[in-house]
């Protein structure tokens, strides 16, 4: 979810400066960190909007697959809101190189999945891929950064050549659901038909609007006998 918003821009670039020269600043507020904190200071932690939805059934995500997937469960762990703390630190993680911000929110994610009750049903983590090219232009898929941080909170393994992704879709960007459906319908692939008959797999995320790219995976993952949950790091406002 790009935006080009100036002042989102000029944000991110002194960010980006400030860690630079002084490394162990709060990428939220630029002040000193303690020994015991990273990436952002006490204040700005609190500061991120979570959902709480680990604790809630029939949550918005769960909701949002109603009638669509199979979906087993599925949370995100914050609020997306434009203008935000945490719209600028997906932004540095997307664009600036800023895998250690993944990393931190993905640990935050693991921290919120291990209070759910159904994460013990999960036999491992899966995420959502992206084309090599844009792998190569990026440095790496957040998506896996961020499943590394939940699997080295959680225990729960992470599992690759399961599913790639074969063609580079259109940006999503102000497209609609059926839009975005159709978009990336046809993206994805199983490599050499992996055996998940009953096996219940937790797809991990960044940010989910419309949900149009997991439900996409997930029907891939199902048609193949396997069990589908989600869990993303944000949900878009509708």
């Amino acid at each position: 979810m790009k935006t080009d918003h100036p002042l989102l821009i000029m944000k991110s670039l002194l960010s980006s400066l400030l860690h630079l020269f002084y490394p162990h600043a709060c990428d939220g507020c630029g002040m000193e960190l303690s020994p015991a904190e990273k990436i952002l200071c006490l204040r700005c932690h609190r500061r991120l909007p979570f959902t709480g939805f680990q604790h809630i059934s029939n949550n918005p995500v769960e909701k949002l697959f109603w009638g669509r997937v199979d979906i087993r469960h599925a949370m995100a762990t914050c609020y997306y809101r434009k203008g935000s703390l945490l719209q600028q630190l997906i932004y540095q993680f997307k664009y600036n190189q800023r895998e250690d911000i993944a990393g931190h929110l993905g640990r935050q994610m693991g921290l919120a999945l291990s209070q759910s009750s159904w994460l013990y049903e999960t036999d491992g983590l899966l995420a959502i891929p992206m084309h090599p090219d844009r792998i190569r232009k990026r440095g790496y898929n957040q998506a896996v950064v961020l499943a590394t941080g939940v699997a080295a909170v959680t225990g729960k393994p992470l599992l690759t050549d399961i599913i790639v992704r074969n063609n580079q879709a259109a940006s999503q960007t102000r497209k609609g659901r059926l839009l975005r459906w159709q978009n990336v319908s046809e993206s994805f692939a199983l490599l050499q038909r992996p055996n998940l008959e009953g096996r219940h797999l937790l797809l991990i995320d960044d940010v989910i609007t419309t949900g149009a790219t997991i439900e996409a995976c997930s029907q891939l993952l199902i048609s193949a006998g396997a069990r589908v949950s989600v869990c993303t790091l944000a949900i878009a406002r509708h």
